[in-house]
């Protein structure tokens, strides 16, 4: 038999956090609490928000559009 293209279950990824810290260092502070055994890793990765980029890489009317999807996602979301 030969093993295909793709990871091995127990070689997926289980599952993530997403945390809201003020600085790297911070989000390392929290990596080191998780409870994972010897050999398993954590990746941190950032996260961006449109008021991250400046308007040149984001234009507002484009920021506008998303904040308009966002809350009609959210209205329908809420009526769940």
């Amino acid at each position: 038999m030969t093993d295909g293209p793709f990871a091995e279950t127990k070689e997926l990824l289980a599952g993530f956090w997403m945390i809201q810290v003020g600085s790297k260092d911070e989000a390392i502070a929290w990596a080191t609490r998780v409870p994972f055994a010897d050999g398993e890793e954590v990746e941190i990765r950032q996260v961006f928000e449109a008021t991250d980029f400046p308007a040149e890489v984001f234009p507002p009317e484009e920021a506008a559009r998303e904040e308009a999807l966002r809350q009609e996602l959210s209205r329908r979301t809420a009526r769940f």
